[in-house]
């Protein structure tokens, strides 16, 4: 049987026996995790393993391991990671003659945390994030961005996004086409962009960069000047023209998580709204088998391009991991940590 084109979340550190249940039988594509699912290595191997045994072994496993303020898999067990923002001070911090340049380190760290999200069966990773804050917009960004400066936050989300390959984890940049000018924060509310079409062009600029990587997030935000009424997770004018046509992306498209305040109406239109946009994948995080059997409903099979951007996605990954330079972590993490304690 083939999977269905949405993601799941679940409510604890195993699956109950509703949860199993609803994945046999609505089989979703991933499952992702939060902290309310994470304790331990071999419990978080325990949890991929069992999702995997019900849906299939073709089934993905997401996170959002950002480093900094958004990190799921944290300690005693896992290592702190530092957030984007600390790569795009490094240049302007320390020497680059003596010192690995900003890009490397960036590399460096996201290839270190696939190194430890791929051996507890976690294969997406939520990661980068390829916004641009604008001066006074709301700091739900802020940090988690690389810096200010578009050119910035393309070269040091591209470094992430292919150290993540490198250790064979799917990057999934965000949060396409741009929500670093919004002035409110989309967990709880939907922001409006008055920005003009030239204005948001220095919006699209990273994601435009990166527009050969393998999968993205939309942004629940509406842009005015694009459509003023649907914000880009539901708009056809924004995935079609935007998205597809200026920046150029034909990867995977997966919406941002369904259960956010932004968005307003019930979950089957929730979920129907997004694929009439021309998103591949709906995302549902809060472990609601209600919300969820309501986005399940009006997910279709993954067929027609979705799955054929699963498979260009995930075979760009396989190949470039396979073509990865041999990786020492523990080297690479004493370096990582060194260069960061000079920047205390």
């Amino acid at each position: 049987m083939r999977h269905r084109a949405f993601i799941a979340g679940c409510a604890g550190l195993a699956l109950s026996a509703d949860e199993r249940a609803f994945f046999a039988e609505a089989r979703p594509w991933g499952l992702i995790l939060f902290r309310r699912n994470i304790d331990h290595p071999d419990q978080v191997r325990a949890l991929t393993a069992s999702f995997r045994d019900i849906v299939g072994d073709g089934a993905a496993v997401l996170v959002d391991q950002e480093g900094g303020r958004v990190q799921r898999l944290s300690g005693p067990h896992w290592p702190a990671y530092p957030p984007a923002a600390a790569f795009g001070r490094i240049s302007n911090r320390i020497s680059r003659k003596s010192t690995p340049d900003d890009e490397k380190l960036a590399t460096a760290s996201a290839r270190l945390i696939a190194h430890d999200l791929r051996a507890v069966g976690i294969d997406i990773d939520c990661l980068p994030v390829l916004d641009t804050p604008m001066a006074g917009a709301h700091e739900i960004i802020g940090d988690r961005a690389y810096g200010d400066n578009p050119a910035d936050v393309a070269r040091l989300g591209r470094a992430a996004a292919l150290g993540l390959m490198a250790g064979g984890v799917m990057p999934v940049m965000k949060h396409i086409p741009g929500h670093g000018r919004a002035l409110a924060d989309s967990h709880l509310e939907l922001p409006i962009v008055a920005a003009s079409r030239e204005e948001l062009e220095r919006d699209f600029a990273p994601f435009r960069a990166n527009a050969d990587l393998p999968a993205a997030m939309t942004a629940h935000v509406v842009y005015r000047s694009i459509d003023a009424q649907f914000p880009a997770t539901h708009s056809r004018l924004v995935v079609e023209t935007v998205i597809r046509g200026e920046i150029g992306f034909d990867g995977l498209l997966i919406s941002d998580d369904l259960s956010m305040q932004a968005l307003d109406d019930g979950f089957f239109e929730r979920s129907a709204r997004s694929f009439a946009a021309g998103l591949d994948l709906a995302l549902h995080c809060n472990g609601d088998l209600n919300e969820a059997g309501s986005v399940a409903q009006a997910a279709p099979l993954l067929n027609g391009k979705a799955l054929e951007r699963v498979a260009r996605a995930r075979a760009s990954v396989a190949r470039r991991h396979s073509e990865a330079s041999p990786f020492d972590p523990a080297k690479a993490r004493a370096e990582l940590t060194s260069v960061l304690a000079a920047l205390a």
